[in-house]
């Protein structure tokens, strides 16, 4: 079996769904306490860096994506599935599951 090597540029979601590089998680608190591998949460921010070509309606068409690739978006906590990419996390979810677009 041969080796498929993955990039960003080489992984094209279907339908509606997003790759979205998933932002660091804090290292410390606001009150300066350094926090262990074990208490950091999962990030829910992170930057859009593929999109797909939309979700299909019934008449057979597709319906645009809302988002757009370099977008920062808030998505969900349980929301799709991790991915890692060299030293890099990604998640694949749904453009349903992203909440908001962050300036």
């Amino acid at each position: 079996m041969a080796a498929v090597s993955l990039s960003v540029s080489t992984v094209k979601p279907l339908g509606d769904r997003v790759f979205v590089k998933v932002s660091e998680s804090e290292e410390k608190t606001a009150g300066g306490i350094l926090l262990p591998d074990t208490a950091k949460e999962k990030p829910q921010v992170g930057e859009v860096a593929q999109v797909g070509p939309g979700k299909r309606n019934e008449d057979g068409s597709r319906q645009s994506p809302e988002i757009s690739v370099g977008d920062k978006v808030l998505y969900s906590k349980y929301a799709g599935t991790d991915i890692k990419l060299g030293s890099d996390e990604y998640v694949l979810l749904s453009e349903k599951d992203i909440l908001a677009v962050v300036n």
